[in-house]
């Protein structure tokens, strides 16, 4: 039995030591950010933040992974209000999240939680990143570039950018918040 701490919680899987973590996230503990794409860690749908660096699931063991923190989409509130010293709050989104809903950037959503999970490594490492610097971390950065199904390509860089604003404005998120 493999333990991995996913998002923050402790979690005890019965998958072999060899499954790639994406099939145990979907299969075993019901966790649907992650998405299948390619299955050769090409496309980045699946991506995920192993300790903070962007890492993907549809190739990772999960033997590799213990003692390591997983972070997915579902995690990214709570990861962000650790980082600032901000007390639990389930309604608060991290900024990525937010500047997604103000950027309206989905189309399909298929590589949308992918690249909000490199987005966030962007901007966990370089809070206010220029144009090159997004477009570096979106396609020569990690394993092979993060693509967009819909070409949604303009969208998920104005959301980048409108991420870094919302950091700098030390602006704190809740759901209920409207882009202003």
């Amino acid at each position: 039995m493999v333990t991995l701490s996913i998002n923050g919680e402790t979690k005890k899987v019965t998958s072999t030591a060899d499954t790639p973590l994406l099939y145990v996230l979907r299969g075993e503990l019901d966790v649907m950010t992650p998405k299948f794409g390619c299955g050769m860690a090409q496309c980045g749908a699946c991506s995920v933040l192993v300790d903070g660096v962007e890492t993907r699931a549809c190739i990772t063991p999960i033997v590799s992974l213990e003692g390591k923190q997983v972070t997915t989409v579902e995690g990214l509130p709570s990861r962000w209000q650790q980082q600032k010293g901000l007390a639990n709050d389930p309604n608060r989104l991290h900024p990525v999240q937010q500047a997604w809903i103000d950027e309206q950037v989905p189309q399909c959503g298929v590589c949308q939680y992918g690249m909000m999970i490199k987005a966030t490594e962007l901007l966990e490492n370089n809070a206010s990143p220029s144009d090159s610097d997004i477009n570096e971390a979106m396609t020569t950065s990690g394993p092979s570039p993060h693509l967009c199904r819909c070409g949604s390509y303009a969208a998920i860089k104005d959301g980048i950018k409108r991420a870094s604003q919302l950091i700098g404005d030390n602006e704190i998120i809740t759901m209920t918040s409207q882009k202003g």
